[in-house]
C-alpha cells in the first residue's frame, strides 16, 4: 500500500519477540493445549507501528533495544521484510530480547499475553544516535523506554517535529513527556495519578498543553478533544478474529494519516485499518491479504 507523498517517521520505545498461538483458549492451571495455528513476528507498541507506518507507504525506524543474542535474527529478519530500519540502542547486549507468549482465543478473537516488556533493558538517553531525528516527520512514543523517549521528545520539539505518544497504560515517567507532545493518543487503561474518570484524564492531559487527546475503548467509539472541542468517533464493526496489536497498529496508521488530515480524520482511518487487522490472525497477515 503507498501514498502520494512518502513520510519518515521515528519509533521509539519497545522491541520483542513475540510467540503468538490461535487456541480454542488460554490454559487453565496444569492443562496443556493444542494450538491451531502459530506465528513469530517482532513486536512490541512502537514496533508494530513502525510497520504500519511502513506498510503505509513511509519510511519508518524503531529506536529501541536489540542486541546480539542469536533470537535477535528472528527480530531483524521480520523487520526488514518490512522495511522497517533499527537504530538499536545497545547492540553489544548478549542477553536474550524480551519475549511475549500470547495465546489468541478463536472464538472471540481475545488474548492472553505473558511478557517481561523493557523492565530489564533501560537505556539512558546518552546512548541516542546524534542524527536520529534527521529527515524525521513525526515522532511516535510508546513510553517502554521512558529515559530515551523524553530525550527524544525535548529534541523534536526545538525541530518542530510532532510527538505523539502510545498511551497503553501510565507508566512513571510520562509526566516528563507530556509538556513536548502534540497527539496523546490513549487507550481506556490509560490512568495517571490521581485520574478515576475519562474527564479527569482528558484534564490531566489538556493541562500539560497538549492540543489533541483521544481516548480509544476497543470497539466503542473514540472520545476525543481537539483545540478545545469535544466529538466521538465510531468504529467500525468487524468480526475479530484477532485483537492483537490492534492498538499498535491503530497508532502506526495514526501516524501515517496525521501527517495528511486533520485530527478527527486520521482518528477515523486509522480505526479502519485497525478494525480490519482484527479480522485475521497475528499482527501480519491482514497487510498481505490483498
Amino acid at each position: 500500500m503507498t501514498n502520494d507523498q512518502s513520510f519518515y517517521g521515528l519509533f521509539v520505545g519497545l522491541i520483542t519477540l513475540d510467540l503468538i498461538y490461535l487456541a480454542d483458549s488460554a490454559p487453565k492451571n496444569n492443562q496443556k493445549i493444542v494450538a491451531v495455528d502459530y506465528t513469530v513476528a517482532a513486536g512490541g507498541p512502537a514496533t508494530n507501528a513502525a510497520v504500519t507506518f511502513s506498510y503505509l507507504g513511509n519510511q519508518a525506524k524503531i529506536l529501541g533495544v536489540v542486541g546480539s543474542h542469536p533470537m535477535t535474527q528472528l527480530i531483524h529478519q521480520d523487520l526488514a521484510n518490512y522495511k522497517v530500519a533499527i537504530a538499536d540502542l545497545d547492540p553489544s547486549a548478549s542477553t536474550a530480547p524480551p519475549v511475549s507468549s500470547i495465546i489468541v482465543t478463536q472464538a472471540t478473537g481475545e488474548r492472553a499475553v505473558v511478557s517481561i516488556n523493557a523492565v530489564k533493558t533501560q537505556i539512558c538517553g546518552a546512548a541516542i544516535p546524534p542524527d536520529i531525528l534527521q529527515n524525521v516527520n513525526i515522532v511516535l512514543i510508546d513510553g517502554h523506554q521512558m529515559a530515551v523517549g523524553s530525550a527524544i521528545a525535548q529534541m523534536a520539539k526545538v525541530k518542530n517535529i510532532p510527538v505523539a505518544i502510545d498511551g497503553g497504560s501510565w507508566k512513571p515517567g510520562f509526566e516528563q513527556i507530556l509538556p513536548f507532545v502534540d497527539y496523546a493518543v490513549c487507550s481506556a487503561n490509560f490512568y495517571p495519578p490521581n485520574c478515576h474518570t475519562r474527564e479527569e484524564v482528558f484534564a490531566y492531559l489538556h493541562a500539560f498543553g497538549i492540543p489533541d487527546i483521544a481516548i480509544t475503548h476497543g470497539e466503542k467509539p473514540i472520545q476525543y478533544l481537539s483545540c478545545g472541542k469535544t466529538g466521538v468517533i465510531t468504529v467500525p464493526h468487524v468480526q475479530a478474529v484477532d485483537t492483537l496489536g490492534a492498538g499498535d497498529i491503530f497508532h502506526g496508521a495514526f501516524c501515517n494519516y496525521i501527517l495528511r488530515e486533520s485530527f478527527s480524520d486520521a482518528l477515523a482511518q486509522a480505526s479502519n485499518i485497525a478494525a480490519d487487522s482484527c479480522q485475521f490472525f497475528g499482527t501480519r497477515r491482514w497487510m498481505n491479504s490483498e
